[in-house]
């Protein structure tokens, strides 16, 4: 059984909760980034997403270069923990329908799944169907 902690990335991709949401909006003009990881120190303080900052900076009329990054984001509702079973957190994925997943054990942000990465490892992972024209082995 694969644990999560050997499967997540362990350096996220995260910006300090006192960063602005200009920084943000920055990063998430990257069309392979869709949602920013927000951080007080190592403790994982919320997510920011393009819609976020539409509505919680530019539609409340907020000056997006003196705004923190960390009074917009949005609280994470689900996080794995690095020793849980890869299956479980793919499960939790699936279900709700996320391409990445934080991973934190005690509050800290210690690691980040990637649903793509994890559908690649669990085929990998998967044995080998039979071959039909060889008969059942």
């Amino acid at each position: 059984m694969t644990l999560v902690r050997e499967a997540m990335l362990t350096d996220p991709k995260a910006l300090p909760a006192d960063a602005t949401a200009q920084e943000a909006a920055e990063l998430l003009s990257r069309p392979e980034v869709r949602a920013v990881l927000v951080v007080d120190g190592d403790r994982l303080v919320g997510v920011v997403t393009a819609d976020g900052l539409v509505e919680r900076v530019v539609a409340a009329g907020r000056d997006p270069t003196s705004t923190a990054v960390g009074d917009v984001a949005e609280p994470v509702s689900i996080t794995a923990l690095p020793d849980m079973p890869v299956e479980d957190a793919y499960r939790m994925m699936e279900d709700g329908d996320f391409e990445r997943l934080p991973v934190t054990e005690d509050g800290r942000l210690v690691g980040v799944l990637s649903r793509s990465a994890l559908t690649r490892r669990l085929a990998e992972d998967e044995p080998p169907a039979p071959d039909p024209e060889l008969g059942a082995a």
